[in-house]
């Protein structure tokens, strides 16, 4: 067994408590780094009295090493992936293809649909400020307000930036549940895809009714208003970056379910292949190949080291902001807390996947960040799983959920897509806050249904 940092159970859940309290306020009172936000706490819970230093910097140490040599290679390749796919115009071909595929006459479907497969690999603040004139561009022509254009693509993008890996949000909260990436990534798609469609039809409704004008300003920014859709990848070369990674660490996941299963032998060539090239960091350094080889003229000089460059900037925040997740998820297992807390929330008679999806809804709600509301949630319910009943899967997926919940002024991507939308504040708050609450509720029930019936 385990040892305890402390037996003391009720310094443990005031201590545990403080650390959450003073967490959110350093960052939304005296907006203080992640970072920072993070660590004072968890030094400051190791001052505490009947606390084993010794142990606890063990705790501290192997939590935060274990986490992150699990993600920080991939994270890193996941964001080179998502620059290089912002700089070769793949985003762009993603949505015409969508286009062509639901027709103009659908272009709000096809905006949203494009968001659900850009939002997998880019960050979403990224993916708008690049799909932006075209979706003022296509609101002009199609008739139709920024309400009903834009709501379905800005909470499409952000549901699978939350929920479906590899981008970094959802990478750093598999590693810190220790999930299984591939069942992740089949689990949450279907949920996202589903809640995805809601916010379309959500925008479909009511979006009608909300003043919300497109711009003029920003016609003929794209590349197709700019005659040079010739410098775009091609449909299939823009998908694949996406596409391959995520088939083949599915794979990876079927694979070892059958060898687990006893239906094929694990003592198989094929077997060994499907397991290397599944590995995240060969199934994303795949992706990565298949990406730079769109790059075009000035492209092939960037590739060499400033997509690299930038990728290692976005994600070394994320890495470090993971690490010290997993250092605090590793402290609290080490308390009595986590089996207090778990086993008062089995006796009060809530579903307990509910737990982490609070978690992620509080997380989001105060710091404005679906990255902080994931890594949060998947922190603090990563101890109390096995007490709880839930799987790795279902515990990340469901905080995940309610990590969307829901965009509004204390967020970027909110400012982002309503200062570049045009929108009023009231119509923004209306549309994109009310868009990602219907799309994390929906998240959320279908996680609930996958978890209801034993699929996670």
């Amino acid at each position: 067994m385990e040892e305890l940092i402390t037996t003391n159970s009720t310094l443990a859940i005031l201590g545990f408590a403080g650390v959450i309290a003073l967490l959110f306020l350093l960052i939304t009172a005296f907006k203080w780094h992640v970072f920072f936000a993070l660590l004072v706490p968890i030094l400051i819970f190791g001052m505490l009295p009947t606390i084993d230093r010794e142990l606890f910097i063990d705790a501290f140490n192997t939590g935060f090493g274990g986490t992150v040599e699990d993600i920080a290679v991939v994270i890193v390749l996941g964001s080179i992936l998502g620059e290089a796919l912002k700089e070769t115009g793949g985003v762009e071909r993603i949505t015409l293809s969508m286009i062509s595929l639901v027709g103009r006459a659908r272009m709000p479907l096809a905006l949203t649909l494009s968001g659900f497969i850009v939002g997998i690999a880019i960050f979403s603040d990224v993916g708008y400020v690049i799909l932006n004139p075209l979706v003022h561009s296509a609101a002009i022509s199609s008739g139709v307000n920024m309400a009903v254009m834009a709501t379905g693509l800005v909470t499409a993008m952000q549901l699978t930036h939350a929920m479906v890996p590899p981008t970094p949000g959802p990478l750093a909260a598999v590693a810190l549940v220790e999930a299984d990436v591939g069942l992740v990534i089949l689990w949450g798609s279907a949920a996202t895809f589903v809640a995805s469609l809601a916010a379309y039809l959500y925008a479909r409704v009511l979006g009608p009714h909300i003043e919300s004008e497109p711009d003029r300003e920003f016609l003929g920014q794209s590349f197709v208003e700019q005659g040079r859709e010739h410098e775009l990848p091609s449909t299939i070369m823009a998908y694949l970056p996406i596409i391959v990674p995520l088939i083949l660490i599915a794979g990876q996941s079927v694979v070892s379910f059958l060898v687990d299963e006893g239906t094929i032998s694990g003592d198989n060539i094929l077997v060994d292949i499907a397991i290397f090239i599944g590995w995240p960091v060969v199934a994303l350094s795949i992706g990565l190949v298949i990406a730079y080889m769109n790059a075009k003229g000035e492209q092939k000089e960037k590739r060499r080291s400033i997509w690299a460059e930038e990728g290692l900037r976005t994600s070394a925040m994320i890495i470090i902001v993971t690490g010290l997740g997993g250092s605090l998820s590793r402290i609290l297992r080490t308390t009595p807390a986590v089996d207090e807390i778990a086993q008062f929330v089995a006796d009060a008679g809530v579903p307990n996947i509910f737990l982490p999806f609070i978690l992620g809804v509080i997380g989001n709600m105060i710091t404005g960040s679906t990255t902080v509301g994931v890594i949060t949630a998947a922190s603090i319910a990563a101890p109390m799983m096995d007490t709880l009943g839930l799987s790795p899967e279902a515990t990340m997926l469901a905080g995940a959920s309610g990590s969307v919940i829901i965009k509004y002024v204390n967020s970027s991507y909110f400012w982002v897509t309503t200062t570049l939308s045009r929108m009023p504040l009231r119509s923004a708050l209306i549309m994109y806050g009310g868009g990602t609450l219907i799309g994390g509720v929906v998240s959320m029930a279908m996680i609930y249904l996958f978890w209801a019936v034993g699929f996670i």
